[in-house]
Parts: C-alpha cells; structure tokens; sequence
C-alpha cells in the first residue's frame, strides 16, 4: 500500500534554466519502503487552498542495492502555469521537508544478462530512463543500451553531465544518439522533429531493430505515440514497447465523456479495509472513494501516472482516457480508477491487489 512520508531535501541542482534536480534523505527506518526498481515515480505533495496539489516525477537515481536506496533523485522540469513546478524551482532549499509517497509505476526493466534494450526520449523522458539505463549498464556486464533522446536545444537538455558519464563509463555497451528540434549541431544528426519517417529511416540504421528485447518510450504524448507507431510498422510485437507519457495537452488527446448511470455503487478493498458506497452523478470512482477513504492512492487524476490503478472485481466501467496502462493489464482486468465511471449499478474495485 503506497503511503506518504516526511523526507528532508539533501540537494537541488539547476540543470537547466527551467529544470532541477531534487535529492531526498532516506532514513534506515524507511529505505525498505522506498526500496524502486529502474523507472518508477515518486508522488509529491504539498497543502494548497483548495486542500493539497500532487505531482509525479520519475526517479533518476539508479535502483538501489540490497541495503534500500539512502537518497533519491527526482528531476522537475517547469510547466508554464503549473503550481507544484514553480514551487519547486523556486521555493524548495536544502533542509526542508517534503511528504513523498513510496515508489509506484510499472514503466520499468528488469536487468537481465546480455539484455539489449533502447530508448526513444523527448525533454524530461530521459529521467526515467537515465535510472534504467544506469542500473542495467552497471548490474549486467554483457547487457547493452541504445538511447535516442531528443530536445529542443543543447542549453535545455537535462541530465547532459550524467549521461555523458554514461557514455565514458560504457563505450562499448551505451550508444548515445542526440536529435536537437530547434538548434543545429556542429556533427551529428540534422536539427528537426523525430516524426515518424525520420524514426523509421534512423532506428534500423542505428541498432538491430529485432534484436531488442525492450523498448522504452518516455516523453511528450506526440513523439511516444510517432515511436511507437514506427516500432509496430518495423515489425516490432506491442508486447516489447513500453511507454510512459508526462502530460498530455487536453487537444491532443480529448478525453472521452463517460455516460451517466444513475444510482450506482462503488465497493473498493483498500489496505485491507473494504466499504460501499454511492456514486455522485459526474464522479469518477476515485472521487467516490476519496470522499470516504481518503487515504486512496492517486497522483495525476489525468490518466498518466497510473498510481490509481485497481483491479476489476466485478461489474463493468467507462474509462475516459489510459495512458498509464499496457494492453496486457487493461487485458487482465486493471483500471484507472480517476478515468473510470460505473457502466453497471454496481462496482467492485480492488486497490490491493
């Protein structure tokens, strides 16, 4: 069961102009809890007016070693208008205290001997993927990365100096493509967007397309969605591709409206603890759960981060929007329980499992 906890900020690093990184201390009591495998997210809060703001962010920091993880490194990169990013850039010192919710997210890999894996990054997909890509590298002699990262310009390119170290460290097993949308290099790639025709003429001159057995695409809703669409087109099976998404702009990808079921419940078993209760006309079933459980996991409530995730015990449900889910979980029974509406009077979810 995800829970917050108090953790003191050890360092804030400027990466960039509109970007930093932010360290946390783990202490010994807590590093079993924060225990993360490679790529997944931490959900931060913070008091607000209208009760209290939450955001993910993806821990860059390697996976830890049997001991847990001592410290933890998330990267914030500023959204214009967002609340939690200001904040972050420019309130947040060393010595305060944060309430950090424990590791959730399934945008992970697994190290694996002679593993051959590669990344499709946009902006401030590169944190995810710099943490699986560092803890591969350093578990499995043998394992190779391939990392195709692309960014507006070079002044905005987050985490320049800890992927180089990668590149010095690995030279024969990190290969490094850079793609800038909006500024020419002096060698290297032509400036431009990764759309898909350029995907699908670079990727099967840069690596075995085949021979990979993971794909990671992280970023901008736009380029994970052209990536995996030359990825499917080069032969590539959905069950190899994994994506995580950081926002997605409402015009892009509008949200389907849930049709109206008057007179429904919602049954959900949380931490061991379960309740019924009714459905507000318009509420998601997180919604209704949160009115009286208000210790339900959730961070985006946008269908990206998928930290409400639940299983669907019985009865059926409408979901707006899944950006968060693979095929094989929505496949399996999972939903998203900030995008889901009841389809049938009654619901049963269960966070717990």
């Amino acid at each position: 069961m995800a829970r917050f906890h108090q953790l003191r900020v050890a360092a804030v690093d400027r990466l960039t102009d509109d970007s930093v990184a932010l360290t946390f201390e783990v202490p010994e009591s807590l590093r079993e809890e924060f225990r993360h495998a490679p790529g997944q997210h931490l959900a931060l809060r913070r008091p607000a007016d209208d009760g209290e703001i939450r955001r993910t962010y993806s821990i860059c920091s390697p996976a830890p070693g049997p001991e847990g993880p001592r410290t933890l490194r998330v990267g914030v990169r500023l959204v214009e208008g967002g609340s939690f990013s200001t904040y972050a850039l420019k309130e947040i010192a060393v010595g305060d205290t944060l309430e950090i919710m424990t590791p959730a997210g399934r945008f992970i890999l697994e190290p694996a001997p002679g593993l051959y894996a590669a990344a499709v990054v946009g902006g401030s997909g590169i944190t995810p993927v710099l943490s699986i890509a560092a803890t591969l590298l350093a578990r499995e002699p043998h394992a190779r990365f391939c990392l195709i990262r692309s960014d507006r310009t070079a002044a905005s390119t987050m985490f320049l100096d800890e992927v180089a170290d990668l590149k010095d460290r690995y030279p024969d097993r990190f290969q490094l493509v850079t793609v800038l949308s909006r500024e020419e290099q002096q060698a290297g790639l032509d400036s431009g967007r990764l759309d898909q025709e350029r995907l699908t003429t670079l990727l099967p001159a840069l690596l075995p397309v085949d021979e990979v057995a993971g794909w990671y695409l992280c970023g901008p809703f736009g380029l994970v969605q052209e990536a995996e669409r030359t990825l499917r087109a080069l032969g590539v099976r959905r069950a190899r591709i994994h994506e995580e998404i950081f926002h997605v702009d409402d015009g892009a990808a509008p949200a389907r409206p849930a049709p109206a079921l008057a007179h429904s419940t919602v049954t959900a078993q949380l931490d061991g603890r379960s309740g019924t209760w009714p459905v507000d006309d318009g509420e998601s079933l997180l919604e209704t759960v949160l009115r009286n459980r208000p210790d339900a996991p959730y961070a985006c409530k946008g269908g990206v981060c998928g930290t409400c995730r639940a299983f669907l015990v019985s009865g059926e449900v409408r979901m707006d929007r899944n950006f968060a889910l693979e095929p094989e979980e929505t496949d399996a029974g999972y939903v998203l329980a900030c995008q889901s509406h009841p389809a049938t009077e009654t619901v049963e979810l269960d966070f717990d499992r």
